[in-house]
Parts: structure tokens; sequence; C-alpha cells
């Protein structure tokens, strides 16, 4: 599988992800950077997907990635699943901002559909 390293040390750039998966799942958005942004929503869409199994195995993978915050998995679990059971994949869309000042990054906004 392909994946962008973004500059980082692969524990640092894990612990990224993960705090940006959480604050999506927690607020219904972010806005960051477009590269983070299409990172991230690989592990939104695989979070909601264990959501949807529903199985015990799901949520220990579910509670592993995102740092054992029992508060955003049981999110994942009883809110956001039962809303996409309908759909399949797709659960998150990126909305291109303006630049940002100090070095020209494309800011984006990663949004829950």
């Amino acid at each position: 599988m392909a994946y962008r390293k973004l500059g980082r040390e692969s524990r640092i750039r894990r612990s990224i992800l993960a705090g940006l998966t959480k604050d999506v799942i927690n607020h219904g958005y972010v806005i960051t950077t477009e590269a983070r942004a299409k990172e991230v929503r690989k592990f939104v869409d695989k979070m909601i997907t264990y959501g949807k199994n529903g199985s015990l195995v799901a949520r220990r993978n579910a509670l592993a990635f995102l740092h054992n915050d029992k508060k955003v998995v049981s999110k994942v679990f009883d809110v956001l699943a039962p809303n996409y059971k309908d759909r399949n994949g797709g659960y998150t869309r990126i909305i291109k901002l303006k630049e940002r000042i100090g070095d020209d990054a494309l800011m984006v906004k990663l949004e829950l559909v």
C-alpha cells in the first residue's frame, strides 16, 4: 500500500494521523493541509467501517489505532456507524480552501458527509 510519509518518522506520523482522525470524529471536520487530509481520510473511513462491523475485534482494532480513547470509539460505534449503515464507503469529503500564509501549503477542510 502506498502512503505519504509527511516528512516525519513513523511513530510521529502515526500519532499525527490518529490525532487528526480523532478530531474529525469528534468535531465532524478538521482544517489541515491537503496531503495530511488525503491520508487521514483513509483512517476515518476505516474507523467507520469498523463501527459498521460492530464486532469486538473491530472495536479493539479501533481502540488500538485511536490510542485507547474510549469516548471516540464509542461515538464511532454508537452514533456514526448507524448513520452510515446504508452507505458503502466515501464517508468524508475534502473541500479546498486557500493557501497558508507562511509556506503556501494548500489548506483543505476534511469533513464527514
